[in-house]
């Protein structure tokens, strides 16, 4: 597979859809030899499900069946390529090669683990539309990049994606997980970051790959999210162990996972003579992973030395089954037979192709010996040429650079150079203080360096014949070792390292119950805490008896920066990371929902007031138990009566769930929730009045409160003329004199029934404790006097 060294993706999807709008799609990494299943009934005429996935694996390139013609034929998916898509790569494969049958027997064959274990044999028919899915994109990968996937070397994973916390595409966006709003327009040094930016200090791309994945795709299972806090917990009390791991993560090349490739997928036999050119660079890829692979398997000593007395279980497991497993030594021994024991990975690029050239030990191929003399002889000539000429010219400060494209040149100093340069220079190109050139000499030599380097790896790939098909049989292991060293970077260079760089207590772990609350005490907004030295922290706090809470304010008091701050919180939670709150307990959450600022979207004709009700409709059809839903806003774009009546029904709607609903408004009409719900507990954020100015606090206060005209102060800030605000003024206090009477006097009737919510929301909280047996019985007595704390 092609050599690109970058972060960007290396995912292919095939999607294919039925009449009865269930989407079956295959996902296949062709950079760390994986394939991930899924298919399910897509509930959304927008097809957020799937946008959601596509956004997730960020394909490189899209398979589809072609349209067909007849009425009653869906095409759902393709117009939704066509439309949000346009940029990437779409091929169209008939359907022939959308085979499940085919499907499933490609799995059985090239999965690493037994169908039975993926459930492929309980759930053949389920999943025919994903199996049909991979099908077609195995065999387009296999005929497009020129290779066989080897037997057992697949990572298979079925409907993988409902396994983890579902976040639709536009929830990604509100939240600022991946990128943060108007960074276009702020640009590279804008402060603010994304969550992703915020966390991304792993030092391989395979760990910065998995971190965007996590984020995307918290996980769901609490042992899991236990046993990676447990290992942050050995790390932050184990300052020996937390740097050691840093230090030998180091010695693991950075691309350790992509080395994979090359052992999953087995080159095409080249037959056209024209290819052998190409065929010398995939060979010199091939001897680059080899080499990569030694690297990685030199350090691995290091690491189990590291990891022998770790108490976490995630470390003691990875010790166990990585640095215990006796495979990787006779695959580094199988390695030593053939590869010179100097010969490390490097990144400077001559230094780089010296290594590869010379990698197989001296006496094993006797053409590879005559090709690395004349590969040693092109390049002293090369480097003779070089001081001939800074003394023929008298140019000391000459340069030889080496770059895998161009080859050889030379940089001169602009200084250096009086007038023009000699005419046996060629090439000359200006580049900043220097001057970039080459000779007719020079050119010669680069060709016969370049043609023996080709024959060296040519050769080279010949005699490792023997030990690439040993270590295929090995793939499983190697598979292994690049996601644990994925997983540690990630656990060590990113979460680890963000709580080491915080002050101590800034951050805690969080804790997890089966349908516990959900209470945070002094959180703080992830990204912001960073930015601002006196952010002020808030709490929240959710339950099956007050599942919503309704959260008041004037424009600017913080109302959005505390939705934000609560879904950033539960997502850091969940992936496995130290949350910023002095104390939190969660509920697990499975789909996150955000509903926040609107604007109209001119491309599908839709008004803001039309986008913001197709994004309540998505909530709506999808909300399950454990959703968390967050709404800054609901029915503000329409006329003040429809959006009032569509927010209070929303409301009522939500509240007959068992989901937590945290919703922002200005309607203060909606605080009236809370006389006939008594699941709903109202909260504002406190702002002062002072001669006629608002004083903002940022602090959230339970209770409604009124705060008089705050618009029109903002108004006026704002620079509306006098006489504009006075009239405005007049206007809003006759209307609203009646309203705050009739609120108070709701209040007033509403709060006996709060007061004995109270006490079983209590009752309920104390059900899920974990505390002992005379701390609950002295609540529990606290409770019968009414004496609440």
């Amino acid at each position: 597979m092609e050599d690109d060294g970058a972060e960007s993706s290396s995912i292919v999807v095939g999607l294919i859809e039925n009449r009865a709008k269930e989407v079956g799609l295959a996902a296949f990494d062709l950079r760390s030899a994986s394939l991930h299943l899924s298919q399910y009934i897509e509930t959304s005429n927008s097809y957020q499900n799937t946008k959601t996935l596509l956004h997730f694996y960020d394909p490189i390139v899209i398979i589809i069946p072609p349209n067909k013609s007849a009425p009653n034929s869906t095409a759902g998916v393709t117009e939704l390529i066509d439309r949000f898509y346009g940029a990437l790569k779409k091929v169209v494969l008939a359907r022939g090669f959308f085979d499940d049958t085919k499907g499933a027997m490609l799995i059985k064959h090239l999965a690493s683990k037994e169908p039975s274990a993926l459930g492929l044999d309980t759930y053949y028919k389920q999943y025919y539309l994903c199996l049909a899915a991979a099908a077609a994109t195995i065999k387009w990968t296999e005929a497009e990049k020129g290779v066989i996937v080897t037997n057992h070397s697949l990572s298979v994973t079925f409907n993988g994606s409902f396994d983890h916390m579902n976040i639709d595409t536009t929830s990604v966006q509100n939240l600022e997980i991946i990128e943060p709003f108007h960074s276009a327009l702020l640009g590279t040094s804008n402060k603010k970051r994304s969550l992703f930016h915020m966390l991304r200090t792993t030092k391989t791309i395979g760990g910065t790959r998995l971190l965007r994945a996590n984020l995307l795709q918290p996980l769901k299972d609490i042992q899991t999210i236990n046993a990676r806090l447990d290992c942050l917990d050995e790390l932050m009390s184990n300052e020996q162990l937390f740097f050691g791991l840093s230090q030998v993560l180091r010695k693991f090349p950075k691309e350790t996972d992509r080395v994979l490739c090359h052992f999953c997928f087995k080159p095409k036999k080249v037959t056209n003579e024209s290819l052998v050119v190409d065929h010398a660079k995939k060979s010199q890829v091939l001897v680059s992973s080899v080499i990569l692979l030694k690297t990685a398997l030199d350090a691995l000593p290091l690491l189990s030395k590291l990891l022998k007395d770790a108490k976490s279980f995630l470390l003691s497991n990875i010790y166990k089954s990585v640095c215990e497993n006796e495979k990787y030594d006779r695959i580094r021994k199988r390695i030593g037979e053939v590869i010179d024991e100097d010969v490390l990975h490097a990144r400077v690029p001559f230094v780089a192709r010296t290594q590869q050239c010379f990698a197989v030990k001296a006496g094993i191929d006797g053409l590879l010996d005559i090709s690395r003399r004349s590969f040693c002889d092109t390049s002293e000539a090369i480097h003779n040429l070089a001081n001939k000429y800074r003394e023929d010219f008298k140019l000391p400060n000459l340069k030889l650079v080496y770059k895998n494209r161009q080859g050889f040149y030379f940089v001169i100093p602009q200084k250096d150079v009086q007038g023009k340069l000699h005419s046996k220079f060629i090439q000359v190109i200006k580049h900043g203080n220097n001057v970039h050139c080459s000779t007719l000499e020079l050119a010669s030599l680069n060709a016969r360096n370049k043609s023996a380097a080709a024959e060296c790896f040519t050769r080279t790939e010949v005699c490792l014949e023997e030990l690439m098909d040993a270590i295929r049989e090995n793939v499983s292991v190697l598979t292994m070792l690049a996601e644990v060293l994925c997983l540690l970077d990630m656990i060590v260079n990113s979460f680890a390292h963000m709580i080491s760089t915080k002050p101590v207590d800034s951050c805690t772990r969080p804790e997890f119950t089966e349908n516990g609350p959900m209470a945070i005490d002094a959180g703080k907004h992830p990204i912001l805490e960073r930015i601002h030295d006196d952010f002020i922290p808030n709490n929240i706090f959710l339950s099956e008896a007050s599942n919503m809470v309704i959260v008041t304010g004037p424009n600017m008091s913080g109302k959005s920066t505390y939705l934000q701050q609560v879904c950033l919180i539960v997502i850091l939670a969940q992936v496995g990371c130290y949350v910023p709150a002095r104390f939190s307990t969660l509920r697990v959450v499975d789909r996150l929902f955000t509903r926040m600022g609107a604007v109209d979207n001119l491309e599908s004709n839709s008004s803001t007031f039309m986008t913001e009700m197709k994004e309540t409709a998505f909530i709506m059809q999808n909300v399950s138990e454990r959703s968390l839903i967050v709404m800054d806003e609901l029915g503000r774009a329409t006329s003040s009566s429809d959006g009032f009546a569509i927010a209070w029904s929303c409301c009522e709607h939500l509240l007959s769930l068992k989901a937590y609903t945290i919703l922002a408004t200005h309607m203060e009409n909606l605080s009236e929730l809370a006389t006939v719900y008594p699941n709903v507990k109202i909260l504002h954020f406190h702002v002062d009045l002072k001669n006629n100015h608002l004083d903002f606090k940022f602090e959230l206060k339970e209770g409604p409160r009124h705060v008089p005209h705050y618009g029109l102060l903002l108004a006026e800030m704002a620079g509306l003329p006098s006489s504009v605000i006075e009239t405005a003024r007049m206007i809003t206090s006759k209307i609203t004199v009646k309203e705050v009477k009739r609120m108070e006097v709701n209040c007033l009737q509403y709060h006996p029934v709060q007061r004995a919510y109270l006490v079983a929301q209590r009752l309920l909280c104390l059900k899920y404790s974990n505390q002992d047996e005379d701390t609950i019985r002295q609540a529990l007595q606290n409770l019968k006097e009414c004496q609440f704390p």
